[in-house]
């Protein structure tokens, strides 16, 4: 009892140290005009720090009691019932993806050669399981201002093949939810939501409001510092259907049949009695592999930075909002050399960033030049238009993947669209300087 109670002293000494540490040394000064403003930063205080050394103290390292917390967490944020810490919002994806090439799931499961509808423009990670997997992904063109598929164009790209929809929400504005919603109910496929840029975006579908990542049957979030919240590095799947939930844990956690948590034995009580597969009767269950998975954990460390931001979360959507409001009021004077972004109807995002268009050619490159001389960061729409880049060209010409119909508008973003940051540590010094340097530049 007494070294309990000198441990815990000690703890608590050492985290009230680290709480003066960051008021001494962490607490950034105001931006002054000639600073960096970057698109995107961590927003933190002394309790990410706390709980940090409180987890390191317990040096566990792998997923704890942290990474518990933070899993119940967040679906209760999100409202379901499961959710599984990644270390990063690609693995995310990957396991999403991989998920619905599960033998579980019998006919439904995603086979090589089975096609997978999305958009080319994006962020490359949303494809990538899909092309490593074997399966075909079908690229269809986007809109302008939303920046999201073009939901006319999905019964052209539906063919025989078609198992499965993945799609990215771009920058926090969902994508048309209910379109893509009744479209996969229609015709039996899976949706996945890649959520990474839109945590806390809401859209309301059959007239109830859900959060994004909620609506299919699979939604990922990524932790990367730049994003919506942070762990530094880290991801997270969630889903409402417990069979799904059971896939997801497996291909996580080495592709194992065990459920235990790590550092538990037997949980089902029927370790060493059962036969899977061609093994032999009683072989030790936790070492039973029902998918060719991976390790794709998170450490404690990252789930308790992780529970911290959560606590701020609400805080940093609704500064987002403000500063994206803010640079749209700012900027709407401008519509006859620019295009604004809009909201997606029946949607309340959680911006990410702040698109801009341009309607001459050329004035992208006369913008974004003049703005990062001025130190403010931009940022194109990620890849613009995926399939133009090195890592196709390998497979270019071939039957890796297909495009339904035309890319014309993926290629006018590609090359006249850029986008800055919203992020919840922006001031209105900030978003000024921002506007006024566009203003003096189209």
């Amino acid at each position: 009892m007494f070294e309990n109670e000198t441990k815990q002293q000690a703890v608590k000494t050492i985290l009230e140290s680290v709480k003066e540490y960051y008021k001494k040394f962490m607490i950034k000064t105001e931006y002054k005009e000639g600073d960096r403003i970057s698109y995107a930063s961590r927003v933190f205080d002394e309790r990410e720090m706390m709980n940090l050394v409180d987890a390191s103290l317990e040096f566990w390292l792998t997923s704890g009691r942290y990474t518990e917390q933070f899993e119940k967490q967040l679906a209760e944020y999100l409202k379901v019932p499961f959710c599984s810490l990644v270390n990063s919002g690609s693995s995310a994806n990957l396991v999403a993806f991989m998920a619905l090439t599960s033998p579980l799931l019998n006919e439904r499961a995603i086979k090589r050669g089975d096609e997978v509808i999305t958009v080319a423009c994006g962020f490359p990670t949303t494809v990538t399981p899909i092309l490593n997997f074997g399966a075909i992904p079908v690229f269809v063109d986007v809109t302008i201002p939303q920046y999201n598929i073009d939901v006319t164009k999905l019964e052209s790209a539906l063919s025989s093949k078609t198992k499965a929809v993945m799609l990215a929400h771009t920058l926090g504005n969902p994508f048309d939810l209910q379109a893509v919603k009744n479209f996969c109910d229609k015709h039996n496929l899976w949706l996945i939501e890649d959520n990474c840029d839109a945590l806390g975006s809401k859209y309301t579908i059959d007239g109830k409001e859900m959060y994004t990542g909620t609506v299919g049957d699979i939604g990922t979030s990524s932790f990367y510092p730049p994003h919506h919240m942070t762990m530094g590095e880290g991801g997270a799947v969630y889903t409402s259907n417990p069979l799904l939930h059971k896939i997801i844990r497996s291909f996580r956690d080495w592709g194992r049949d065990c459920i235990c948590a790590s550092g538990k034995d037997n949980c089902c009580g029927h370790r060493f009695d059962k036969q899977y597969g061609q093994l032999p009767l009683g072989y030790d269950h936790k070492y039973v592999y029902s998918h060719f998975g991976y390790n794709l954990k998170a450490t404690d460390l990252q789930a308790a930075i992780g529970c911290a931001q959560l606590e701020k979360f609400p805080s940093f959507v609704e500064k987002r909002r403000y500063n994206w409001q803010y640079l749209y009021n700012g900027l709407k004077g401008l519509q006859t050399k620019l295009i604004l972004p809009e909201p997606a109807e029946n949607s309340k995002p959680s911006w990410f960033g702040f698109l801009i268009t341009c309607k001459e050619d050329g004035l992208k490159q006369q913008l974004i030049k003049k703005l990062e001389e001025n130190k403010i960061q931009t940022r194109a729409l990620f890849a613009g238009n995926l399939i133009k880049h090195p890592c196709f060209d390998s497979i270019r010409n071939t039957d890796a993947y297909r495009v339904s119909g035309t890319l014309e508008i993926t290629d006018r973003i590609m090359n006249n669209t850029f986008w800055i940051g919203v992020y919840p540590g922006m001031t209105d010094v900030m978003l000024n300087k921002m506007i006024k340097t566009i203003e003096e530049n189209v």
